[in-house]
């Protein structure tokens, strides 16, 4: 890929600054798997801390801190409820029936968003022989396939009593829980207090080369940790990785406000051009865009990337574009010129 060329696919393509890189390369760091590397012990700690927690997990991935929380939920034949829309069931792989022998209940939602009366009609009857037992409840926030929609707190809040009182877990998957969170003002131990668990990506917005945290109570974390042994996912000196994920949180959170501002910059021009049908309404730095039935996804990808930008099919007749630190002004205003001069 070119020096110049704009990525607009997602916000997991951003490069390490020359501050993270400095950050990483002079890292302590030990064996991990032995409980011994100080950079990855400080970022467990540090992330957990964030959202009132008692301890933390550091994995390779998002999917990775996912999968292990289900599993420590979940024994095989228990059911999960999730959006139909939900990254956990559609894109990682069937992981929750491959590495859990779990099935889904998929509700429909808004924006992949799904409500306190929705769950408590999909909870079964643990009496009832006939269906799997429900195990777990799992949102997520924000919403990719929703164009970055956030939860309101208060639905969330909801959830969680209505999960208290049935004796279930409420996971989140937190891939972008810091765009949300940005933009909603809750504090973030009071947020953390909704859930059992988060998985925390640093990743994706927050400009991380590599890794996921997952966030829960000591019990929690500690089986979560033999599951994370199981996957293959001790990483040994993995403080030099570790360290990029620390300085992300303690940098580039308040970035993502900015990463905001540029997507609906880009949503504004998406919906004066008559190729356009319709565009979510961008609550953080996702823009799906949906193109008129006469128009060509794979020659509005084509167009653009000839202009060296590059934007993803999103499904049927949907583009998704999706900002990141790595997108600066000038840069904007180059993506805002390719877009308006497509016909």
């Amino acid at each position: 890929m070119k020096n110049d060329t704009i990525d607009l696919r997602s916000d997991t393509v951003t490069k390490p600054s020359k501050e993270m890189l400095d950050y990483m390369f002079s890292a302590p760091v030990g064996d991990d798997v032995f409980g011994e590397d100080p950079t990855v012990n400080e970022l467990e700690a540090y992330a957990a801390e964030l959202f009132g927690k008692e301890a933390g997990l550091y994995c390779s991935s998002g999917t990775q801190t996912n999968q292990i929380a289900i599993n420590v939920y979940c024994r095989p034949g228990d059911e999960v409820i999730c959006s139909k829309e939900a990254h956990i069931y559609k894109y990682e792989g069937g992981g929750i029936a491959k590495n859990s022998g779990s099935s889904v209940k998929l509700l429909d939602g808004d924006r992949g968003r799904i409500n306190a009366p929705d769950v408590k009609g999909a909870i079964n009857d643990p009496n009832n022989v006939h269906y799997p037992i429900t195990a777990l409840v799992a949102l997520e926030d924000t919403m990719n396939r929703g164009g970055g929609a956030i939860y309101n707190p208060e639905e969330i809040k909801r959830i969680k009593a209505l999960c208290t009182s049935e004796g279930l877990p409420l996971h989140l998957d937190g891939a972008r829980v810091f765009n949300a969170l940005v933009e909603t003002g809750v504090d973030y131990r009071t947020y953390g207090g909704y859930f059992d668990s988060i998985s925390i990506c640093l990743s994706k917005g927050l400009g991380a080369p590599v890794g996921s945290v997952l966030v829960g109570d000591k019990d929690f974390i500690q089986r979560a940790r033999r599951v994370r042994k199981v996957y293959g996912g001790g990483m040994r000196q993995a403080g030099i990785i570790a360290a990029g994920g620390q300085y992300a949180l303690k940098n580039n959170i308040s970035l993502l406000k900015e990463d905001h501002r540029k997507a609906k910059e880009l949503e504004r021009t998406l919906n004066a051009c008559s190729w356009v049908e319709s565009v979510l309404e961008v609550q953080t730095n996702i823009v799906v865009a949906t193109l008129n039935p006469e128009a060509s996804v794979d020659k509005i990808v084509g167009q653009l990337a000839e202009k060296e930008i590059l934007v993803m099919p999103f499904g049927g007749q949907s583009i998704r574009m999706v900002t990141h630190l790595d997108i600066d002004d000038a840069q904007l205003e180059q993506i805002i010129t390719a877009i308006n001069s497509l016909r």
